[in-house]
């Protein structure tokens, strides 16, 4: 099957908003991982006064991941879907988040401007058309020495790292799933993993869109060989990438 793409891909996580929670919950160490790769960050002070853009916000998991680490930190998520936004903003914040209506391609339309301190993208990239073009506005938007974390399903490149995936998605989510009428999103998530960069080259296209020290961390338990962060910088100064 092909991947849905742009406004397909809205509509569906639209009509998957209402039971996207329950299924994530079910996923050991989901919330977890997503905190860990918030402090891989390496931000200080609990963020402290620092601007943090949430890129492909979803319900609001990875925007709670971010405000749980960075609980001083000022926080934009943005997302495409009109149905998982609003179940996002309906959670209860402990501080202000603004939350931003857009695809990611159309940010500066929707007033998203920069300098942020930081931007975190879950489970994001592969689910655009471009990732280069959005890591280029990721770039863009982050002020000098800024940081970024790529929160992704990105297979290690094992047979077996693939098997592990395929099993727990063909005999546990997309039941589950096609039994919510979810199923085609499901298999387009699974499809996308599948297709999509392994870590390593996932890493190549981060630094290829003009940040330095990039890292690719792996992530504990079942998701080990198949959920990686990868953190990168802006460069203090043009030019300085891959120095």
């Amino acid at each position: 099957m092909s991947v849905l793409r742009d406004a397909d891909l809205a509509t569906a996580f639209d009509h998957a908003a209402r039971s996207y929670d329950t299924l994530t919950a079910a996923n050991p160490g989901y919330h977890a991982h997503l905190r860990r790769s918030v402090r891989r960050l390496g931000l200080p002070d609990g963020g402290a006064g620092l601007r943090v853009l949430d890129l492909g916000c979803g319900t609001g998991a990875s925007t709670a991941a971010l405000a749980a680490v960075l609980p001083g930190a000022h926080l934009t998520a943005v997302d495409a879907s009109s149905g998982m936004l609003r179940r996002a903003a309906q959670r209860p914040w402990h501080r202000p988040v603004r939350f931003v209506h857009a695809p990611v391609e159309e940010l500066a339309e929707a007033g998203i401007d920069g300098p942020f301190d930081a931007v975190f993208a879950a489970y994001l990239l592969r689910n655009t058309a471009d990732p280069d073009t959005v890591l280029a506005r990721a770039h863009a938007l982050l002020a000098p020495g800024g940081r970024l974390a790529v929160h992704e399903y990105a297979l290690s490149g094992h047979r077996a790292h693939r098997a592990v995936w395929n099993a727990v998605c063909g005999g546990l989510v997309l039941p589950v799933a096609t039994l919510l009428g979810d199923g085609a999103l499901y298999r387009h998530l699974r499809h996308s993993v599948v297709t999509f960069d392994t870590a390593g080259r996932l890493a190549r296209r981060v630094g290829e869109a003009g940040f330095e020290q990039v890292r690719v961390v792996p992530l504990p338990g079942w998701q080990t060989g198949i959920t990686h962060t990868v953190v990168a910088a802006r460069p203090h100064r043009t030019g300085e990438a891959g120095r």
